[in-house]
């Protein structure tokens, strides 16, 4: 029975047990924890996951894959906590929304003896919780996928077969590539939405503005009911990529107010015409065609998981062997050489 630990029960932590046990996998136990002891109790109401485990170190205890599903400012106390009780060979991972300060974190306190791949799903809803989970959260969405320099190939399957069970779109991308990339099309639009609620909010006229507010501004401002700290953690830790997008949109903000104040009643029209045919053509399109994983690579069972999680173990394993003989190969080596010297 291997052991795949989740930390952190809330919607990505929720989901992920969710998906993986309509998955249907044998030969796979998946252990939770949270610190929050109403909601391991909730996921263990929910079947989030087959146990948890009160204490942070005896969960990852033994585990074969760990994943943490934290708020971003607490993976780091999290791995110092669960550094000393990995299992050789195990393969950890997380799902953070920026990867550049993570990938750090893992580097500096991670012994040498696991691999990290950085993950992070692009899905999510603006309700928090393990009781708004959804085992299909990350169906068909894109699941950004960062290997540690020194993380193994099988490390690398490990983590892609998970994204691939989720029923996810693996993407492999650089850790700063993707801070840059979702400071703007994720951390911006979050941000923007909380501005435009509290600008509206704040407003004397409040109560006749919300008596009239329709979904329009509603479908603008949902990204304000996203989790606090989540929106925090994200703001504090891709700090430099959320002001240069937030910057860009002053920038384009000036450039509406302009032709709006001067009149431009043409440019205008065609202002937005073109945003309006842009945005259809990208919704029509989809997302890019990317290079398909190739067949081989595919999870199809738990059985596959597991002997993938067994075999990288083993992977390890040999090679210390193979270490060990080369030692010994030189000392005798060494004593032969040594001996031939002596009268």
């Amino acid at each position: 029975m291997e052991r795949i630990t989740i930390i952190g029960l809330g919607l990505i932590g929720g989901s992920l047990g969710l998906a993986l046990k309509a998955a249907k996998l044998t030969g796979i136990e998946i252990v939770g924890y949270d610190k929050d002891k109403l909601a391991a109790g909730e996921a263990r109401r929910l079947r989030v996951v087959d146990k948890s485990e009160p204490v942070l170190q005896r969960a990852v205890r033994d585990a074969s894959l760990v994943i943490i599903a934290t708020p971003i400012m607490a993976i780091r106390g999290v791995m110092e906590e669960i550094a000393g009780e990995l299992r050789e060979n195990c393969v950890v991972t997380d799902t953070a929304s920026t990867k550049a300060i993570v990938m750090e974190w893992a580097s500096q306190l991670l012994p040498v003896t696991v691999s990290f791949v950085g993950g992070h799903p692009m899905a999510g809803k603006e309700t928090a919780g393990v009781q708004n989970a959804e085992a299909k959260l990350f169906a068909g969405k894109p699941y950004c996928i960062i290997p540690a320099p020194d993380a193994s190939e099988g490390a690398v399957r490990v983590v892609t077969g998970i994204v691939q069970l989720l029923g996810a779109r693996p993407l492999f991308i650089g850790a700063e590539e993707h801070d840059r990339y979702v400071a703007a099309v994720s951390h911006l639009p979050l941000v923007l939405s909380s501005a435009l609620f509290t600008l509206v909010r704040s407003s004397p006229a409040w109560p006749e503005l919300a008596a009239l507010a329709g979904s329009g501004f509603r479908d603008a401002a949902r990204l304000a009911s996203t989790d606090a700290e989540l929106s925090h953690d994200i703001c504090l830790t891709n700090r430099e990529s959320v002001l240069h997008w937030l910057d860009r949109m002053v920038e384009e903000l000036g450039r509406y107010r302009e032709l709006l104040q001067q009149g431009q009643e043409e440019e205008l029209f065609k202002t937005f015409a073109r945003a309006q045919l842009d945005r259809d053509t990208y919704v029509a399109a989809g997302p890019p065609v990317r290079e398909p994983v190739a067949a081989e690579e595919l999870l199809t069972s738990g059985e596959q998981l597991a002997a993938l999680l067994v075999g990288e173990r083993l992977v390890r394993r040999v090679k210390d062997i193979g270490k060990l003989l080369d030692g010994r190969q030189e000392r005798v080596r060494r004593k032969g050489v040594e001996g031939r010297d002596e009268p």
